[in-house]
């Protein structure tokens, strides 16, 4: 049986696709209220520790009304740039709640966040040395490499021996000079080590080899485990979500046995005081938005039928960075269609590269032109990394919120914004 997760979260309330498609154009990014505020408590509520605090990932959605309401459930947040420093500071965030884990990074990026007073967590020796002869005798923090990767793709595994992140495990003695070199302190460690895994194995065997390193340091204040959370991609047939429950036990008990073994290592009476955090990612904001857009033409070349729809990769970048899957529903007349029979075709956008594909050989109910379809699970790397690549507007987006109102929280571009910084 299929699942469809709007009709089962209610998730456009008293709205149609038809409905905010008319009042807020095509395509359109919406937001259920209720759905994110729901996965930002699990996070917030995943280890059972006192200094325990969950990330909001930037890089995942920098809508302010969505950081606002991250911020009102208690998230605090990771950084990678200085505009997303500048984002969250506006956003109410302060230089305290975040961490900046940046990667290559000049000597100007590093001041916007030494200066402001946010905790940097350096990615190699070279970046170390960087901030040692910028702010001798500082606290800094080091991001490792684990040698323990996952991800859903090649390109968003950010662990293991292929890829650029972080510091291996064996150059402890090298990190131990620069610090010595420049009087800094090592007061944080970090480590992420991808995107989208859904069993929690890797992550709890990543946890322990950093738990592992820290424990060399007596100065830690600061203990970040990093992402990403998975979601379940693949609602419709029924995907198993992650188990947070078992993750979060394993965290937990993880903790309170290395907090006790570090307080008797180094005889840390404020042992107990440090701060062990999460990147969870996708998992706070993906399943809050719906992305919809309009069927505008209906053909077949040889032996594939192509839908062709206004969500080009100009507004959804993920299928064709990573063959990314989302599941996708059909509405017409304001009414979700469900199949009696099924078609497989080929969703297409418009833009004008033969990449430019939604979703491949899909089996669908029969599609008519004018027909709304919804891309789930669209509010993580959505609109965060949409463009006006071929000059197309980039989408509105609205809030579905808890009282029932619907508010537009970013509008859609306009021909004007093209021109705007020439």
């Amino acid at each position: 049986m299929t699942v469809y997760f709007t009709e089962q979260t209610g998730f456009f309330r008293d709205y149609s696709p038809d409905r905010l498609i008319t009042q807020f154009g095509s395509p359109l990014y919406v937001y259920n209220e209720a759905i994110l505020r729901e996965r930002c408590r699990d996070m917030v509520h995943l280890i059972d520790y006192p200094g325990f605090r969950a990330n909001f990932s930037l890089k995942t959605n920098s809508n302010m009304e969505i950081l606002k309401i991250a911020r009102e459930e208690g998230l605090h947040a990771d950084a990678m740039s200085p505009g997303e420093i500048y984002i969250l500071l506006k956003a109410g965030f302060k230089p305290e709640e975040i961490l900046f884990v940046p990667n290559n990074v000049s000597e100007e990026e590093m001041r916007y966040a030494a200066e402001k007073g946010i905790l940097i967590s350096v990615d190699s020796i070279s970046q170390l040395e960087m901030f040692g002869r910028l702010y001798p005798g500082r606290r800094v923090a080091v991001r490792f490499n684990p040698g323990k990767g996952a991800g859903h793709h090649e390109k968003v595994v950010t662990a293991g021996k292929k890829t650029k992140f972080g510091v291996n495990p064996e150059k402890l003695d090298d990190i131990k000079t620069v610090l010595a070199r420049y009087d800094l302190t090592l007061t944080g460690v970090s480590q992420h080590i991808g995107s989208l895994f859904l069993e929690c194995g890797h992550y709890l065997d990543a946890a322990a080899i950093l738990l592992d390193i820290a424990a060399q340091f007596e100065t830690i204040e600061y203990v970040d485990f990093g992402g990403g959370f998975g979601i379940p991609y693949y609602k419709q047939e029924s995907q198993p979500r992650l188990d947070i429950k078992k993750l979060g036990s394993g965290l937990t008990g993880m903790i309170n046995e290395w907090v006790r073994s570090y307080d008797a290592k180094w005889h840390r009476g404020s042992a107990g005081n440090i701060t062990f955090a999460t990147e969870p990612g996708r998992y706070v904001v993906a399943e809050s938005c719906v992305l919809l857009g309009t069927v505008h033409a209906i053909k077949s070349n040889y032996d594939i039928t192509y839908i062709g729809t206004d969500i080009g990769f100009n507004v959804l970048a993920r299928p064709v960075l990573y063959d990314s899957y989302h599941d996708i529903e059909l509405y017409r007349n304001g009414e979700l269609v469900k199949p009696i029979k099924l078609k497989q075709v080929t969703i297409v956008g418009n833009i004008c590269e033969s990449g430019d594909i939604l979703a491949k050989d899909r089996s669908l109910p029969p599609v008519e032109e004018g027909d709304i379809i919804g891309i789930m699970d669209a509010g993580a790397y959505g609109f965060s990394m949409s463009s006006n690549y071929n000059n197309r507007l980039r989408p509105a987006e609205v809030l579905l919120r808890m009282d029932g109102s619907v508010s537009l929280i970013r509008r859609r571009d306009s021909f004007e914004d093209l021109i705007r910084n020439f």
